[in-house]
């Protein structure tokens, strides 16, 4: 098998870091995405976990079609049966099921015998497997586990049904050299291991789960679990688009492997989930980063302009990364807005485009230049917001007087339907002020849980981005607004989380 398959777990594993939660809609927009990467299999999600997970996984499913889908299940019944349930409507599903075999989880977390464990393992697959036709067997913590009975584990797991058999470290344990080694073990001892696909999944505790990933794919494993940007638990994952790159770029290291992945899509993709969390990328990040194609050093600067190979190992473009920005400005039309937007991966309805095109024409009054970044954040914003339907607030005007030797007050109207409502609020600052006045007009309590706001571009004129959250008892909302006045922006972007808010009460 010449191809490595790439299974990511971005809405799964990926999603359990703080911090990376996301509601349904922007699980079906980062699944719809991950598929035009091109990702094999995607994990949707923990069906069983809340009625919320089951729906979200059952969404994506029913939505994506060109990659499997499947749903991660304890070595129980009532997991299986609900990851089935979610996943029935997926062109290509798979049930994920695991069972911890280290000493150490058997002992302390399981409390079951190393009998029990294989017990339970031929009965979760063979029972999942009944199910379904694709069902994958996780042995938790692996590189914890005695070899031998990690062997006899997967025995289990291939005479019991399964197609695909995973070694992860769990806790980012192992080195490279030993990670090896345990795949190459496992390939070398388990029975029936040709018949199936050997996979890896690999945490960042100690910095080495893209390379103890590759070390698994040398040793023979064809599949491996990894996330966009290597979000995660704890320290994370294996980062997808490094795992991807690293088998593209490095061919004559890794016996001529490839993947299917469209690698012009990483940095869409990546940029994608940052948009959706509102978690930056790390300006060093390999692949995508800021600074990943960046060279500031007179010498790299000079060997680059005479031959870019001489510091850039890939292009810029083969993940997706554009050198040059078109400029745009208030003398632009819709059309030439619309295909810019479409360059950058934004294929907006006549309603939205609309609107994106209102608020450009706004911003190019306020601003010489208007970039892509600058785009970008005007699209995202539209689209986190949706239609403003009838029974959603919008804002209709906002006055707000502040002084080093007064308080603060903000004078907010919102409309919702056709009811316009006014109110005011004091408060220690003019963007506290306003959101105490928004939240006398909604009537209903809400904790200011982050609150941040960026500049977009570069120059006074810049474009502030806005992010809010902000919770309720029945939990957390996120909200997104972009304007050149940051208490618009801010009070646009607590709109968005205040509207999520109110929908989930309804």
């Amino acid at each position: 098998m010449n191809a490595v398959q790439i299974f990511d777990t971005t809405l799964r594993d990926g999603e359990q870091a703080p911090g990376y939660s996301m509601n349904l809609d922007e699980k079906v927009r980062m699944a719809l995405q991950l598929e035009a990467l091109g990702v094999d299999v995607m994990e949707a999600g923990f069906a069983v976990a809340s009625p919320g997970d089951f729906a979200s996984v059952k969404a994506v499913a029913d939505t994506v079609k060109a990659s499997s889908v499947c749903s991660l299940s304890r070595a129980l019944e009532k997991d299986i049966d609900a990851s089935v349930a979610a996943i029935r409507g997926a062109a290509r599903p798979r049930i994920h099921t695991f069972l911890a075999t280290s000493d150490i989880h058997l002992r302390y977390k399981l409390r079951i015998s190393r009998a029990d464990c294989l017990r339970r393992i031929r009965h979760a697959v063979a029972y999942a497997r009944n199910l379904c036709g694709d069902v994958e067997f996780s042995a938790e913590d692996a590189s914890r586990t005695d070899v031998d009975f990690l062997c006899k584990a997967f025995d289990a797991a291939i005479a019991s049904g399964a197609t695909v058999v995973n070694i992860p470290d769990t806790v980012g344990y192992s080195t490279p050299d030993e990670f090896g080694a345990l795949v190459a073990a496992v390939m070398n001892r388990v029975k029936g291991i040709e018949s199936v696909t050997v996979s890896t999944h690999c945490h960042d505790d100690l910095g080495l789960a893209v390379a103890n990933s590759l070390a698994g794919v040398s040793a023979g494993a064809r599949q491996v679990e990894c996330t966009i940007c290597g979000i995660g638990e704890r320290a994370g994952n294996a980062a997808l688009e490094e795992v991807v790159m690293g088998l593209r770029t490095r061919r004559d290291a890794y016996g001529g492997l490839s993947t299917r992945i469209r690698t012009e899509e990483i940095a869409r993709t990546a940029h994608l989930l940052s948009t959706i969390t509102g978690v930056r990328i790390a300006p060093g990040k390999a692949v995508v980063g800021a600074n990943a194609f960046a060279h500031e050093s007179g010498i790299h600067q000079h060997g680059v302009l005479s031959k870019a190979e001489t510091y850039e190992i890939m292009t810029p473009e083969s993940v997706g990364m554009k050198k040059t920005e078109l400029v745009l400005g208030k003398h632009s039309g819709q059309h030439a807005l619309e295909t810019r937007l479409k360059d950058l991966g934004y294929d907006l309805d006549a309603p939205r485009l609309a609107e994106v095109f209102a608020a450009f024409k706004a911003l190019a009054d306020r601003k010489k230049q208007i970039t892509d970044r600058d785009l970008a954040a005007l699209a995202e914003s539209r689209v986190a917001a949706r239609h403003v339907g009838p029974q959603e607030w919008r804002l209709d005007s906002f006055v707000v007087n502040s002084g080093n030797h007064m308080s603060a007050t903000a004078q907010i109207t919102l409309v919702k339907g056709k009811r316009s409502v006014q109110d005011a609020a004091i408060g220690t600052g003019p963007i506290y002020a306003a959101f105490r006045a928004v939240e006398k007009i909604i009537r209903h309590r809400f904790t200011l849980e982050d609150y941040r706001i960026e500049a977009v571009t570069e120059r006074r004129d810049a474009l502030g981005e806005v992010l809010v959250k902000i919770s309720d008892a029945k939990g957390s909302y996120r909200g997104r607004g972009v304007s050149t006045d940051v208490i618009e922006g801010s009070i646009l972007a607590l709109l968005v989380a205040v509207n999520r808010m109110l929908e989930a009460k309804r």
